[in-house]
């Protein structure tokens, strides 16, 4: 079993992903096998977040000891990392091989990013705390690289637009995933919860000066029916003004006018 302190003297580099784990002898427990206990944790992680996950509960929920489990993973974070990978199983690779050129391919991946981030809002705590090497993330990572490098972009400035249209997506699909939490936890619709935040907001006196210059915008968004609609009205134009100035930027790099772009 790798143990904590091993990976303490290599924080930077630890991940399950990158640890030759030594095969157990005999036989593991019947019925029991790693995409089940993964299958488990996706399920628990969407339901309670990864504050609910432990290895107690997931085994109880497998219907085995938590002993069982130590035959396939050596600590809570190795099932994390495999339940993030499997989840960025999840985005369609195909669609995005099948798009016409790199402003469909980013469009795909952008909104299926952001589609998993809603689906799995235990997902976007996760960033930063794990390499994120699994064979699925490094998939989805290998189409964003080649969508970027077809813009058209000098490598050097590849990796900027990459941060601007996927850090912007990871945001917008985080703030979804918790606003979506947060009603479902009040027992609240979406709709509902938003008016309800917003009439307390502008009927409070104290806030009134604060917002008059909010007022038009307000209003504006108040006629937009579902929240829902909202999400997807915002995130498209947000995503072409992305794509508009990944254009601008081939054009200026080229020295020609703007909006040209290489598909």
């Amino acid at each position: 079993m790798v143990k904590a302190a091993e990976r303490a003297k290599n924080p930077a580099g630890s991940s399950v992903w990158l640890e030759h784990r030594a095969p157990r002898g005999g036989g593991g427990p019947t019925g029991l096998d790693r995409d089940r206990i993964v299958a488990a944790s996706v399920r628990m992680l969407d339901e309670g977040g990864l504050a609910k996950l432990s290895m107690r509960r997931l085994a109880a929920e497998l219907g085995v000891t938590a002993m069982s489990l130590y035959w396939y993973v050596d600590t809570k974070d190795d099932i994390i990392e495999y339940a993030l990978d499997t989840a960025y199983g999840e985005v369609d690779l195909a669609a995005v091989d099948a798009a016409a050129d790199w402003r469909a391919r980013v469009r795909i991946l952008a909104r299926q990013y952001r589609a998993m981030l809603v689906r799995h809002p235990w997902i976007s705590p996760c960033a930063g705390s794990y390499l994120n090497v699994g064979p699925y993330a490094i998939a989805v990572g290998t189409k964003i690289q080649e969508a970027v490098r077809a813009t058209g972009l000098p490598l050097h400035r590849q990796p900027s637009a990459t941060s601007a249209v996927f850090q912007f997506v990871y945001g917008y699909g985080t703030i979804e995933a918790q606003f979506g939490r947060r009603a479902a936890e009040v027992g609240m619709s979406q709709d509902d919860f938003y008016d309800a935040s917003i009439r307390a907001f502008r009927e409070e006196p104290r806030f009134a000066a604060a917002l008059e210059p909010m007022t038009e915008i307000l209003d504006e968004r108040a006629t937009h029916g579902a929240v829902a609609d909202i999400w997807e009205r915002d995130f498209d134009y947000a995503l072409d003004i992305l794509i508009a100035g990944i254009e601008a930027m081939v054009a200026r790099e080229a020295g020609t006018p703007s909006g040209g772009g290489r598909g």
